[in-house]
């Protein structure tokens, strides 16, 4: 008779996608709203996006308890930094504190896989890609999650970033119409959707731009 090795884990994969776009004066950031286990949907309407401050938005997959601690641990961080400072942290201070947060747990790190996005000081568009333990890197676009190996080549070859060798250093914003933008994020979610089983149900997209933020919603596939 074999042995059953018992084993648990502290953590869970739930799923998802997240893209970001930075452009002249705008970003746009998306994500699914599908999040499963396995192969069962715990959820179809759950949003992966949430605002950190006026000019900051954060998209995360992975293990969604990871993320609703560091979410938490985010705004109570940037509480302290309004009460000391009297202002709202810029969205590069952000992209920094959020790193710092995430390198500090780096022997058992948050399971969250993030895309934090908004508008910089200038108002240009800014999107700041990250790994679980807080390596970061601003770029003109992103996609983190089960479907970001589907999406990334599509946007590499739609929005080809320069190279960060070049000098002088290049722009990283995109050459997109926010409409633009947001037409292309539509094509790769469903375009994922199609691929990826842990994708699907709602897109959820958020435009940052000089006027505030909005909200758009499309259907995927639920399936």
């Amino acid at each position: 008779m074999t042995k059953q090795q018992a084993n648990w884990s502290p953590y869970d994969n739930n799923g998802g996608t997240c893209v970001a776009i930075a452009g002249a004066d705008y970003c746009v950031i998306a994500a699914d709203t599908r999040m499963s286990t396995g192969y069962s949907i715990l959820t179809r309407d759950y949003s992966k996006i949430s605002k950190l401050a006026d000019k900051s938005m954060m998209a995360s997959s992975g293990f969604q308890a990871d993320v609703r601690a560091l979410q938490k641990l985010l705004a109570a961080r940037h509480s302290i930094y309004q009460h000391q400072h009297n202002k709202q942290m810029s969205c590069p201070a952000m992209a920094q504190l959020l790193s710092n947060t995430l390198y500090y747990k780096r022997f058992f790190p948050y399971y969250a896989f993030n895309v934090l996005g908004g508008l910089d000081n200038e108002g240009k568009g800014c999107v700041f890609t990250y790994d679980a333990v807080g390596s970061y890197e601003r770029v003109g676009y992103s996609s983190q999650g089960s479907g970001a190996t589907l999406i990334t080549p599509f946007l590499d070859n739609q929005l080809k970033s320069p190279s960060p060798l070049l000098l002088p250093a290049q722009d990283a914003v995109t050459p997109l119409s926010e409409s633009e933008a947001i037409d292309l994020v539509k094509t790769c979610f469903v375009s994922a959707t199609e691929r990826d089983i842990y994708t699907g149900d709602k897109l959820e997209i958020v435009i940052l731009n000089a006027d505030g933020i909005c909200r758009e919603y499309m259907d995927l596939r639920k399936d």
